[in-house]
């Protein structure tokens, strides 16, 4: 539970997460707090120090995900993806042949059925906008393995708009509907094309 230590006097007994019991879903019950990644957590309650008394430590991965999660937690919705639909099941491989193809546990033969949850989305618009609209389509599928979560994420244009990554929040604001008006500027969509001759494959 949250705020739990690890006591080392006591003897392990669960070696492996069964994927039949610990299902994809709002009431995930763990018996240990997890990463956003699945990793198990040590230490909930204090921050990674340098000694003792010493400066708090930017290495300390759980804490910056704890307050990057809590400075989020009022966000309304995504600023891309907002509108979707998930589904939630799970994965069994058929054949011995992925087995031989990655040693990734999902992919293990005789098969362990992995808990997954996969999200279609519309791109642009926000989550109360119809889905008649032309619109690129998303998916996410991600994969709770005994390994820790895997993240499978795609869209539905083979070639990107972009290169390189600093571009994408100039490509989302673009495309992005007035906040006020709740309608797209198509002068901001020709002014990024106008800049990124690489997107001109999109057109």
């Amino acid at each position: 539970q949250e705020g739990s230590f690890h006591d080392s006097t006591k003897k392990n007994t669960t070696t492996t997460m069964d994927p039949t019991k610990y299902r994809p879903r709002d009431a995930f019950d763990t018996p240990h707090l997890t990463t956003n990644t699945g990793a198990p957590l040590y230490n909930n309650l204090s921050s990674l120090t340098a000694g003792p008394r010493g400066p708090i430590l930017l290495e300390d991965y759980h804490l910056l995900e704890k307050l990057a999660n809590f400075d989020r937690e009022r966000i309304p919705e995504r600023v891309v993806h907002a509108r979707g639909a998930t589904a939630k099941g799970f994965f069994t491989p058929t054949s011995p042949l992925l087995s031989q193809l990655s040693s990734a546990d999902l992919f293990a033969y005789p098969p362990t059925p992995t808990p997954v949850a996969l999200r279609f989305s519309t791109v642009v618009h926000s989550r109360h906008s119809p889905e008649t609209l032309r619109d690129p389509r998303g998916f996410a599928v991600k994969f709770y393995t005994r390994e820790g979560n895997w993240d499978l994420v795609g869209n539905n244009f083979p070639v990107f708009f972009i290169r390189d990554g600093i571009a994408f929040p100039d490509m989302v604001h673009a495309f992005k509907p007035n906040p006020k008006t709740e309608a797209q500027e198509w002068w901001r969509v020709w002014d990024f094309f106008s800049h990124h001759p690489e997107a001109t494959h999109m057109f």
